[in-house]
């Protein structure tokens, strides 16, 4: 099957018949092998009904209902699973993501060898509320990521297939598949402008809240990319430098209260930040050594991404 679009959604009833006769207008103008794969979020209104009369109509298209609202991410991932193409595209159904951007993406997979594509809504139609967050969560997950994309959190994706198969999307990291992706081993990472369209239908289902949650997520992805197999080198570090610092002060303290009698040691500042300091540090270095403990039970400590195999039976 040449390509697979997975298309997570929530209250969506309206756009979604128009959304599927575009992509398919656009797949069979291209003589491609196709399926669509609609992953209900929970919706609240017909989005089902309306999913279940598109199937009916049309055997390439196929569907997950979700019993209740679970998030992106989730959806994401269960289209993953569900996914046969070659090449897997996502995108939005709100419909201001455009399938005819789905030719030149899977080219860009197939011809150009890139692992995973993601769009650029250099031109977009979002109140400034919405884009200037967005242009600073970018630069931050940019500089800190180091993958030199514009929009991170662009719907309209293309992935190889084994990209998809490879990695778990959960929680809200749909924003930072590319990271993931990264972290996994897949770092030919690409990036193709793509046309934004103004919302037809019905409003954003995305709050405020959500540039919050990104950059705690963005901490959470950088945290385990790093030491999500090695704790104890992170809380190990800073545990045995805060200790240490503290110990320094105290020999200190001690010392200078050998040299003068009239020193008052429990009375100065410096001796409870010392004994604050030390504390802190085995706190640190304990944190370390059960998660390092954790690490090594976990069935997953040596699920490592391997290519290829060959002479092994």
């Amino acid at each position: 099957m040449d390509a697979s679009i997975v298309v997570p959604l929530y209250d969506e009833e309206e756009s979604l018949p128009e959304l599927c006769a575009w992509i398919k207008r656009v797949v069979d103008a291209n003589n491609l092998s196709y399926e669509i794969i609609l992953i209900d979020d929970g919706s609240t209104d017909d989005s089902w009904k309306v999913i279940e009369q598109l199937i009916a109509a049309d055997p390439n298209i196929k569907a997950i209902k979700f019993q209740r609202n679970y998030g992106k991410s989730a959806a994401l991932n269960e289209g993953f699973k569900a996914a046969k193409g070659d090449v897997v595209i996502t995108m939005d159904a709100d419909l201001q993501d455009s399938p005819d951007e789905i030719p030149q993406l899977r080219r860009m997979i197939i011809e150009e060898g890139y692992d995973l594509v993601s769009g650029w809504k250099k031109k977009r139609y979002d109140p400034v509320s919405k884009t200037i967050p967005t242009k600073f969560f970018n630069s931050v997950t940019r500089n800190t990521s180091g993958i030199p994309l514009h929009d991170f959190n662009c719907g309209l994706k293309a992935y190889k297939k084994k990209v998809v198969k490879s990695i778990e999307v959960y929680g809200e990291m749909h924003r930072y598949i590319p990271v993931i992706a990264k972290w996994a081993g897949f770092k030919k990472i690409g990036e193709k402008v793509v046309e934004h369209r103004p919302r037809k239908y019905g409003t954003t289902k995305f709050g405020l809240e959500r540039f919050i949650n990104g950059f705690l997520d963005l901490a959470t992805i950088t945290f385990v990319s790093k030491f999500g197999k090695r704790p104890m080198h992170f809380f190990g570090l800073y545990g045995t430098l805060c200790f240490l610092i503290g110990f320094i002060m105290i020999v200190y303290l001690i010392v200078a209260k050998f040299v003068s009698a009239e020193f008052a040691l429990t009375n100065r500042p410096s001796f409870y930040i010392a004994l604050t300091t030390m504390i802190i540090g085995m706190q640190l270095f304990l944190a370390g050594f059960i998660a390092e403990l954790i690490s090594r039970n976990s069935s997953e400590r040596n699920s490592y991404l391997i290519e290829k195999k060959v002479g092994i039976v």
